[in-house]
């Protein structure tokens, strides 16, 4: 594969036509709504070419179209870490091992587990800057009393949605999960 491009692939789910932009060693960002702003930007973040790549992004559409559907419940496609810094590394890194389908922690927890010393309120930046939303989980982060913020799709609804698609909130009478 060519170590200089970066392919996209797009996935239709509740929360918005979510993209994932693949690189040689995985998943760098997802989005929850495709266009050609997202891409260029991920693109020109990363300094490599647009691919059309069918097969290097086939995973993690695979993946993204089984977890909408309720089906996957651990994502296994490589993640590509390199548009973090090692302090959001660290925090998201600790969020992705430690935190699984369908449980939350809150902002303090997340803090206290990463060892990085940052207070929680710093937590919430990390979560908002994380640039690979749904595979790194930054919507099972939550405050202490509530959901607390989102700023990936619709916001907090998005973040109830995929809460509820994971079976920590109990559906409303108006969604089809």
């Amino acid at each position: 594969m060519d170590s200089s491009t970066v392919a996209f692939a797009t996935v239709p789910a509740k929360v918005g036509d979510v993209v994932a932009a693949v690189t040689e060693d995985g998943v760098v960002a997802t989005h929850f709504q495709d266009g050609p702003r997202f891409r260029e930007s991920v693109a020109d973040r990363l300094g490599m070419a647009v691919a059309d790549d069918p097969a290097r992004t086939a995973a993690a559409r695979e993946e993204l179209t089984a977890y909408f559907r309720g089906e996957l419940k651990e994502f296994r496609v490589p993640v590509d870490w390199r548009l973090m810094s090692p302090l959001q590394r660290q925090v998201l890194g600790t969020l992705f091992a430690t935190v699984p389908y369908g449980e939350v922690v809150t902002y303090g927890e997340l803090a206290a587990r990463s060892g990085t010393g940052v207070p929680a309120r710093a937590i919430g930046s990390i979560m908002g800057a994380n640039p690979i939303p749904i595979i790194v989980p930054c919507h099972r982060v939550v405050a202490s009393n509530g959901l607390g913020g989102f700023s990936g799709g619709e916001g907090v609804e998005s973040k109830r949605w995929l809460l509820t698609l994971e079976g920590h909130l109990p559906p409303t009478l108006d969604w089809d999960i």
